[in-house]
């Protein structure tokens, strides 16, 4: 069943009016008439819904029931990634809204050779928050992750107090030998309510990021012995915490 999200309000007599895109959606694109039925997210709260009439500018709906089933991980997963080049966020968005991620930050990282300006940071950003829903939707998600801004390194530490947990995928720990397994880790933090994890773009992160993480309470991690892609790095991480606590 085709599932949409609203910030609109369910009405006092059970009803809820969809416009813009989602309306056109259901219409002209689903071809969907009166007594069909979708699901509907209003404020992280599943409702099933039957279509009373709609037009492909305004759809009317009519509340038949909650679904009291969440498929929200049971910790919030962000995910830093240092800007990479090319779509490469765009795949990350997507893949990573799919596995469960809770927040997006592309970070201005010093070996990141994309930079973004003001107005590329918001086209980017609205893209990105696009992206980040129609994923949430076809993975039956119960909420939209939030792309923010790029962030600075600056930025980054002071985000990072408020999350429980935070790792930096360190390419230098894959080499060595004596590496601790990222399982292991989450094993001892599990119950936690958040977790952060730092990505570096194409070329890694530079040693002085590294050091300044390690300096505001972040642990290095390992996620095998090879050496992944800035756009891979993040969906193993996603997949390895999604297996470990769901």
């Amino acid at each position: 069943m085709q599932r949409y999200f609203t910030n609109e309000l369910i009405a006092e007599n059970n009803t809820l009016t969809v416009l813009g895109e989602d309306a056109h959606h259901m219409i002209q694109v689903m071809r969907m008439i009166p007594g069909d039925e979708v699901y509907v997210v209003v404020d992280a709260v599943t409702y099933t819904m039957t279509i009373v009439e709609g037009s492909s500018k305004s759809v009317l709906l009519q509340v038949k029931d909650k679904q009291d089933q969440t498929n929200e991980m049971p910790v919030k997963v962000s995910i830093v990634c240092g800007l990479p080049k090319g779509d490469k966020l765009e795949l990350i968005t997507q893949k990573a809204t799919e596995l469960g991620m809770h927040t997006l930050y592309p970070f201005e990282a010093k070996r990141s050779i994309v930079k973004w300006d003001k107005q590329k940071n918001e086209k980017k950003i609205a893209r990105l928050q696009k992206i980040a829903k129609e994923a949430a939707e076809q993975s039956h998600r119960s909420m939209i992750p939030h792309i923010h801004t790029a962030i600075s390194i600056k930025e980054l530490l002071d985000i990072s107090n408020s999350y429980h947990v935070r790792f930096v995928a360190d390419e230098e720990d894959a080499k060595l030998e004596e590496r601790q397994r990222f399982s292991d880790l989450l094993k001892k933090v599990n119950g936690v309510e958040s977790i952060l994890i730092v990505f570096g773009p194409e070329g890694g992160l530079d040693r002085h990021e590294i050091k300044a993480l390690h300096e505001n309470g972040f642990q290095s991690i390992s996620l095998g012995p090879r050496i992944l892609r800035t756009e891979t790095a993040p969906l193993y991480a996603l997949s390895a915490i999604s297996y470990e606590y769901e």
